[in-house]
C-alpha cells in the first residue's frame, strides 16, 4: 500500500511538469480545444439521449394505439360475426310469418298448423333476440333511410306526409347495425 501511495502523487507531478512545459513552450492552446471537444461531445450525446427519449416515446405510443386497434378490431369481430348468419335466416322468418297469414280460415287442420307454426316462428324470433338481432318494424313512424327503404308512396286521410303506412316485409338490425331495411309504403299526405 505504500508503494501505491506513493506512486500517485508522482503521477500528479508528472502531470504537472508536463502541463508546466507545455505552458512554457506556448502549447496552452492544445488545452483548451480538449475542453472545447469535450464539451461538444458532451452536448452530442445530450441531444442524441433526448432523440433516444423521443423514439421511445413515439414508439411506445404507437404500440399503444396498435394494441387500442386491434382490440376494436377483435370487439368488432366478435359483435358482427353472426351477421351474415342471422341475414339468411330472415327469409325464414318471413315465410314463417308468410304461412301465418296464408292459413286463416276455420278449418281444424289449417288451424292446428298455423299453431304449429306460429309456435315456431315465436321460438324463432326469441332466439334471434337473444342474439341481438331486432326488428324493424316502424307503422306509424317517420320515415327515415337509414333504417327503411320505400316501396311506395301513397296518399293517406289520416296520416301526414312521409309517415310510413304500412310494412311490406320487416327490417333487421344485428347490434344496433343494420341487416336489412324495412320495406314500407310511406304516406304522400292527405289527399
Amino acid at each position: 500500500m505504500a508503494n501505491h501511495e506513493n506512486t500517485v502523487p508522482e503521477q500528479d507531478e508528472v502531470k504537472d511538469a508536463i502541463a508546466e512545459e507545455q505552458c512554457e513552450a506556448g502549447q496552452t492552446a492544445d488545452v483548451e480545444p480538449s475542453v472545447e471537444a469535450l464539451q461538444s461531445e458532451v452536448d452530442q450525446l445530450k441531444q442524441q439521449l433526448n432523440d433516444a427519449r423521443e423514439q421511445a416515446l413515439r414508439a411506445q405510443a404507437e404500440m399503444q394505439n396498435s394494441r387500442r386497434r386491434a382490440e376494436q378490431e377483435v370487439e368488432k369481430a366478435h359483435r358482427y360475426a353472426l351477421e351474415k348468419f342471422a341475414g339468411e335466416l330472415l327469409p325464414i322468418v318471413d315465410n314463417l310469418e308468410r304461412a301465418i297469414q296464408s292459413s286463416q280460415g276455420d278449418n281444424e287442420h289449417l288451424l292446428a298448423v298455423r299453431e304449429g307454426v306460429e309456435m315456431t316462428l315465436d321460438l324463432f324470433v326469441k332466439t334471434l333476440e337473444k342474439f341481438n338481432v331486432g326488428t324493424v318494424h316502424p307503422v306509424g313512424e317517420d320515415f327515415n333511410p337509414d333504417l327503411h327503404q320505400a316501396v311506395t308512396m301513397i296518399p293517406h286521410p289520416e296520416m301526414d306526409a312521409n309517415k310510413v303506412v304500412d310494412v311490406m316485409m320487416k327490417g333487421y338490425t344485428l347490434n344496433g347495425r343494420l341487416l336489412r331495411p324495412a320495406m314500407v309504403v310511406v304516406s304522400k299526405g292527405k289527399a
